[in-house]
Parts: C-alpha cells; structure tokens; sequence
C-alpha cells in the first residue's frame, strides 16, 4: 500500500473559500479515479506560523498507481486550480508496511 500526503498552504486572498473548493475538488476524485483507494482531505484549525491549511492523505496499490493518478486529467484539473490559491505545499510518499 500506498501513502500519498500533501500539504498546503494558501495564499490570503479568498483563503476560506479557495480551501473549501479545493476540499470539494480533491474530494470528488475518488469517484473519477479507479487508481485511488480512498482520499482524506482535512482543513487545519491550528493558527501556528508553521501550520499548513489543508491536508490530503490518500492511499494507492502500488507506486504505478500513483504514478497513474499525478497524470490523471481529473487530477491535473484540480492540480491547476490549486495552482493558482495555493503558495507552498509539501508532500510525502511512503510504502505502508502492515
């Protein structure tokens, strides 16, 4: 399995609904994409310097469907929107060992 999370951070003008329409974006893809197993979005409530705004942890079967999915035309749809709202992000990718 596995892991895909990414953090953002949002540019101030209009934050709180550039957040929302991301969340509602991002979280349509699990019906659009059959690569993704299943898809969190969380918006942060911590005001910390270092906080970021909003999270997305999803998982995948392999590393090939991962791959399928950063290419999917449903996922660059979104990726270009959240283009425009978002100043930084962070992501991590890792192999679940159960």
């Amino acid at each position: 399995m596995i892991v895909h999370i990414v953090m953002f951070k949002f540019k101030d003008e209009n934050k709180d609904e550039n957040i929302l329409k991301t969340k509602e974006m991002l979280n349509s893809l699990v019906e659009k994409i059959d690569e993704l197993i299943s898809l969190e979005v969380g918006i942060n409530f911590d005001t910390a310097e270092r906080a970021f705004d909003l999270s997305l942890y999803s998982k995948f079967a392999s590393k090939e469907d991962l791959n399928s999915y950063g290419v999917h035309s449903e996922h660059l749809k979104v990726v270009a929107f959240i283009k425009t709202v978002v100043e930084s992000s962070k992501v991590v990718d890792y192999i679940l060992i159960t």
